[in-house]
């Protein structure tokens, strides 16, 4: 008897990388093995019908308020990070289309020559193509993360899930690396994590996710598998809803 073929829970969903992880072991730059890997699970979700689109972070070169702090002026300061995100993208696209990918690279603020700016529908019409499509310079604006750009791009192309790929396995109540006692959640309510302040993203991406209703779901990077566990509805990491 021939074997079912495994579904994917969702069909259009909403990746975020955090830029750091992208850098490896190094912890700066890009790692192009850890890159690989990733591509590679992107692709074969992508094979199997899921549509995807990608917000990367750039905190691997750059990360606005953290390295301008106290001697850039904030809004330039995030500019650069902006274009750190750029960077990612690019790199990412790259291998992508190394491994017969269709990707197309989009950016809130306007380089012509490198990338298409963001538009909604031609972005919607990329993904309905099979097209993975990556969303660069975060919202374009100062003052808000990767991660409020993640959730808005999920808002704006009617993604089912965010999938919340970082350097740590779930959503916990104290930070593990400090507190052994730390307990790792398997669900959790957005409420819950406003009220407890708990690091999952800032405070602007945790309540447009609210406001919206869309689920994020927070796991480790560290095992690129599990982007495709999480596509395929496995429990893994953590969800916020």
């Amino acid at each position: 008897m021939e074997k079912e073929k495994a579904v994917p829970a969702y069909k259009r969903v909403l990746l975020k990388l955090s830029g750091e992880a992208l850098a490896g072991e190094k912890g700066f730059g890009l790692d192009f093995n850890v890159i690989e890997s990733v591509c590679r699970v992107i692709k074969e979700c992508s094979e199997m019908g899921v549509e995807i689109g990608i917000v990367i972070g750039g905190g691997n070169f750059w990360r606005g308020v953290k390295d301008g702090g106290g001697k850039m002026e904030r809004t330039r300061a995030d500019h650069m990070g902006m274009m750190a995100t750029v960077m990612n993208c690019l790199a990412v696209a790259d291998v992508l289309e190394q491994m017969g990918v269709e990707v197309r690279v989009q950016t809130a603020v306007q380089m012509s020559s490198i990338a298409e700016p963001y538009i909604r529908l031609k972005a919607d019409k990329h993904l309905k193509k099979g097209r993975v499509v990556i969303f660069g310079c975060g919202t374009g604006s100062p003052y808000f993360s990767t991660d409020t750009a993640a959730v808005l791009r999920a808002a704006e192309i009617n993604a089912e899930v965010i999938l919340l790929a970082k350097n740590i396995d779930g959503v916990y109540s104290a930070d593990p690396k400090k507190d052994p006692d730390a307990v790792k959640y398997d669900s959790i309510s957005f409420d819950d994590v406003l009220a407890r302040h708990l690091a999952v993203m800032d405070t602007t991406a945790t309540s447009l996710s609210m406001d919206n209703n869309i689920p994020v779901l927070l796991f480790a990077l560290k095992d690129p598998e599990n982007i495709k566990r999480a596509v395929m509805g496995e429990k893994i990491g953590t969800v916020v809803k």
